[in-house]
């Protein structure tokens, strides 16, 4: 029989671990604003690149289609994301900020930036930095 792996030898454990520890400080500050660390990079998305299909979207933020949707849903409703149908294709949707998602996100942007500099504070600004192109070096194509 093989020795089970330890759980200091997992990647998968080990990174699934600092995500939880890393969201609970994003979590925090954006629940001031009313959402989710995982809303806010949709916001973030859409205010750098509006008029994203739902298949760009999910590509760009490296999400699965069901999961985006069950994200998208509570900005919809909350008219903070609106969706409206493409010229070329009817049946395809392009997702962009409303006026009042533009304001939550600015609101949002002052609790993600004291959420980065409680994480830097904890971590390091270099650290962080570099922690960053790595991860970013992982998803990249």
């Amino acid at each position: 029989m093989n020795k089970p792996p330890s759980y200091d030898e997992c990647n998968c454990f080990a990174l699934r671990q600092a995500a939880r520890f890393v969201t609970q400080i994003y979590e925090r500050h954006m629940g001031q604003v009313g959402v989710t660390a995982a809303q806010f990079s949709i916001l973030a998305k859409l205010s750098r690149k509006p008029h994203l299909t739902m298949v760009e979207l999910a590509d760009s933020m490296v999400m699965e289609r069901t999961t985006l949707v069950r994200a998208l849903k509570p900005l919809q409703r909350d008219g903070l994301v609106k969706s409206e149908a493409s010229e070329h294709d009817g049946r395809t949707f392009m997702f962009s900020l409303s006026k009042a998602g533009e304001a939550t996100f600015e609101q949002a942007v002052i609790a993600w930036r004291a959420a980065q500099d409680e994480f830097e504070s904890k971590f390091g600004k270099t650290r962080a930095k570099a922690l960053r192109g790595e991860l970013f070096d992982v998803t990249a194509a």
